[in-house]
């Protein structure tokens, strides 16, 4: 099998989607199996060295997801860099202009096709206004995947709501994702980092990590830190990781708030581990993931989440064993699991194991390797999947 990936974001970039493909790439390649992935130029602030398989465009941010470029492709480079790859399945994992070409060449050279769906942007349209274009955005969304053989979701809540939408549930394959536990552990000098932020040891920390924009409901998480500091623990702590459109909002919210919020901007994943690990709760209320890799992240570090009853965090999380799951449009039932879990540290303690047990049980290869499996049945000769040419 040779694979060419077509995706709009790929590392350097720092999102889940980027760093799933870039390991999926690096699976295969420690698999022997030739990999060609075409995916924008990185942002300019991203400066990392990328790999040699890697065909790059002049790219733009996309409005709705900055972190996800819109690709300016070249054909012509396209069309030699595939005609000397010679790909026997072509994967695409977004669904805008890399994703399209992608689509584009599978049906030209008649080469089988697999996609992954890995976000719910009809979710995030009502956050910046544009509820007006869910019906035509699912109709693109249909097209799009109507000649993949296979069609790879994060998670059986999503696959569940794209078999209500009327897609074929022979298509449609879960593909997890898992956790590198030498990167996610549960060691930690708390005390240390916490002083090093200016931070007492002793407080008790909240920690939010992700995207600060507008679909990750992060007003929610303000707004229920401030009722858990009144009714339940005043000298609380929130720390929030991550950038984005609402940063400065967000920041000034708090200070209005008279909320004692660190916000520690862009955080790499080494400098997570060791805030998820320092944290007593992991605070997540977004109700737009398809997956939510921090939440499998936080457990694995040993914090008990609290989070949203809603897309696919809520598969991941078991409620009372390790982490408590609240209505997304309720600060209340947040602060309520906030205090719940500052009342009891046995609790917590019982959820750091039963988490960090559940995350350790999701291998990177073993899911990999189900994957891989998967696109060989449907790059196998005679079996290109493309019905029709328009």
């Amino acid at each position: 099998m040779r694979l060419a990936i077509f995706t709009d974001t790929y590392e350097p970039e720092v999102n889940g989607v980027a760093r799933t493909l870039g390991r999926w790439a690096d699976y295969l390649r420690r698999q022997g199996i030739p990999v060609q992935v075409f995916a924008p130029d990185p942002a300019a602030s991203a400066d990392e060295p990328v790999p040699s398989v890697v065909e790059r465009f002049a790219s733009l941010p996309f409005y709705l997801y900055p972190e996800c470029r819109l690709a300016l492709p070249n054909p012509r480079h396209i069309r030699r860099a595939l005609q000397a790859f010679q790909p026997t399945l072509i994967h695409v994992a977004t669904p805008f202009n890399l994703g399209l070409c992608g689509i584009h060449y599978a049906r030209k050279y008649d080469i089988p096709l697999v996609a992954s769906y890995h976000t719910h942007f009809d979710r995030y349209l009502p956050f910046y206004n544009l509820q007006w274009m869910v019906k035509m955005l699912w109709r693109y969304l249909t097209w799009f995947h109507q000649d993949a053989s296979r069609i790879f979701v994060p998670s059986a809540s999503t696959r569940s709501e794209l078999l209500g939408r009327g897609w074929d549930e022979h298509r449609l394959s879960v593909w997890p994702r898992g956790i590198d536990a030498r990167l996610f552990h549960p060691v930690v000098d708390r005390s240390g980092l916490l002083a090093a932020h200016g931070i007492e040891s002793g407080r008790f920390v909240v920690l939010y990590a992700g995207r600060l924009a507008p679909e990750k409901n992060v007003e929610t998480a303000l707004a229920a830190f401030a009722l858990f500091r009144e009714r339940a623990c005043p000298d609380a702590q929130l720390v929030m990781a991550g950038d984005g459109p609402s940063a400065q909002g967000l920041k000034e919210q708090a200070a209005a708030m008279g909320l004692p919020a660190h916000f520690l901007g862009f955080t790499p994943p080494k400098q997570l581990q060791q805030w998820y690990a320092a944290a007593d709760v992991f605070l997540f209320p977004s109700p737009t993931e398809t997956f939510g890799n921090v939440v499998l992240e936080s457990m694995a570090c040993g914090t008990p989440v609290v989070t949203a009853s809603s897309g696919g965090v809520a598969d991941i999380v078991e409620p009372m064993a390790t982490g408590l799951l609240c209505n997304p449009a309720s600060p209340e039932a947040f602060a309520d699991a906030l205090t719940l879990l500052h009342a009891d540290p046995r609790l917590r303690a019982r959820m750091a194991i039963q988490g960090m047990a559940y995350a350790r049980s999701q291998s990177w290869d073993d899911i990999f390797g189900r994957l891989l499996e998967a696109c060989r049945e449907a790059a196998a000769p005679g079996r290109s999947s493309i019905r029709h040419t328009r």
